[in-house]
This record gives structure tokens, C-alpha cells and sequence, in this order.
């Protein structure tokens, strides 16, 4: 190429490239960082401490399953109340053998890992039926035992009583006492109270069998015997539970035995 042509300016030509950058420019060049990107994972965190947003890739999806709702808002979520049914038969059957022996004392250290309202629920509503069925029939039997030409008769009170009675006492009995510590200042939880004294209820489940038997006599002695037994598992186990309040484990021990007598008075006359 002739050398007359190598001074002539290119930088107008179109897709010409200059051959060489000067460092003055180099250092004027504004330099473009790309953000740091924030990895999310489907599904969206909705619960939790942190409010509703989607997990990152570091958070642990365990932490959050095993977290509870700590907001009126998940009060009223159902998802937050899948964790309280998370339990195999062998740990039901554990808690329910754990209700028959209340010297112990020892319960609220079984479910402290998991608490669970299945219990709460089962036993309640297995003992709604046995009051409604067992008591009909045991009234039948002491009418019958006093007047042979007694015709057998379903009474559907029986049914209503028992469900307003059994699921009030299971739901706000708890709820009272978890309101009542924290106002005392004491440290409660209202789902290991649910716990506690819906397996405390499973003795009554056994014991409406044995009130079939009509002999008025036998009756009291069965209901005084179950009564106390339910009211000191409930005592004793409060009593570990929270110390130093005593008045609030004998209240809880005069209700429980309160509960056992009306029983026996209105299902098994």
C-alpha cells in the first residue's frame, strides 16, 4: 500500500475500529457492575417471623415447616396447624398409656418436641359418642332394674349435652388458664395445654364402660376414683409446669373433678 494513504483520518468510515486506544480514555470509561442476583425458590415463604416473600436459596425450608404462626393472621391459616397433627400411632398410644398414670408428672416432657392436638380432637369426640351412647343405655338399665316393664328409649339431649359439655370444657378450660398464667406472668403455651388436658380425658372414655353397671353405689366409687386419678395428672403435671402457683393447680384440680361428677349426674343418673 502506498504510504500517502496511511495518514488519512478512518475513525468517519463506518465500522471502522480505531487501531489504537489511548489510556486517557481508558481511565475516563465509566465501569458497569452487574447487581448481585438474589435466587429464589417456588414455593413462597408465607409464614414464619418474616413475614409473606419467597425462600432463598440459603434459608432451610425445615426451620420454617416447624415454625408456628406468631400473628392473628396465622390463627386463622389451616397450614398452621398441620405440624400439630404430624404424629405416628406409637406416640398417641405413648401419651394415652402416659394419661392413665398422673403420679408422674413427666407429661409436658414427652410432648415438649411435639405437641399435638390430635388427641385433643379423637378423645373429645370419642367421648362425646360414648357419654351419648353408653349413658342412654346406662339409664335404661336402672330404669329397668327398678321397673321391668321399662321400654328402651334413645334420649338425642344425651348428644347435644355431651358435645357442648366435653368440647367447651377441652377448648376453653386450657384457654382460661393459658390467659390467667400469662397474665401472672408465667410462661404458658396454649398448644401443650390443649394437650394436656385433651389426653386427660381419655380415662373417662374407659371408665363410662365400667358406669354401665347399675348399682348407684359402684357408680360413685368408679367416678370418684377416675375423677381424682384425671384431676391429678392435670395437677401434677401443671404443677411441674409452672411453679410457684399453687392456687392455679388446685383450681385446675377442683375443675377436673368438677367434670367427673357432672358425668356421673347427667349420663349416668
Amino acid at each position: 500500500m502506498d504510504e500517502s494513504y496511511a495518514g488519512l483520518p478512518t475513525s468517519h468510515l463506518l465500522g471502522s475500529v480505531p487501531a489504537v486506544v489511548s489510556e486517557d480514555k481508558d481511565k475516563n470509561t465509566t465501569s458497569y457492575e452487574a447487581p448481585e442476583a438474589n435466587l429464589q425458590i417456588f414455593p413462597p415463604n408465607n409464614g414464619g417471623e418474616k413475614g409473606r416473600g419467597y425462600q432463598t436459596v440459603g434459608s432451610t425450608s425445615e426451620t420454617f415447616e416447624q415454625q408456628p404462626a406468631n400473628n392473628w393472621r396465622g390463627v386463622f391459616n389451616i397450614s398452621s396447624y398441620t405440624q400439630y397433627f404430624n404424629v405416628d400411632t406409637d406416640v398417641v398410644l405413648n401419651r394415652l398409656l402416659s394419661s392413665l398414670y398422673p403420679h408422674g408428672g413427666d407429661f409436658f416432657s414427652k410432648i415438649d418436641a411435639n405437641p399435638d392436638l390430635y388427641g385433643l380432637i379423637w378423645i373429645s369426640t370419642t367421648l362425646v359418642f360414648v357419654l351419648a351412647a353408653l349413658g342412654n343405655c346406662a339409664t335404661y338399665l336402672m330404669e329397668k332394674h327398678s321397673d321391668s316393664s321399662t321400654s328402651w328409649a334413645f334420649n338425642v339431649s344425651y348428644m347435644n349435652l355431651a358435645a357442648f359439655s366435653v368440647y367447651g370444657y377441652a377448648i376453653l378450660v386450657p384457654l382460661a388458664f393459658y390467659f390467667l398464667l400469662h397474665y401472672l406472668g408465667s410462661n404458658a403455651s396454649l398448644v401443650r395445654f390443649w394437650c394436656m388436658w385433651g389426653y386427660s380425658l381419655f380415662i373417662f372414655v374407659l371408665a363410662s364402660f365400667l358406669l354401665l353397671i347399675p348399682v348407684e353405689a359402684f357408680r360413685w366409687i368408679i367416678i370418684i376414683l377416675v375423677g381424682a386419678a384425671s384431676s391429678c395428672f392435670v395437677a401434677f403435671n401443671l404443677k411441674t409446669y409452672i411453679e410457684g402457683n399453687d392456687i392455679v393447680v388446685i383450681a385446675a384440680f377442683l375443675l377436673q373433678l368438677a367434670l367427673a361428677i357432672f358425668f356421673k349426674v347427667y349420663f349416668f343418673p
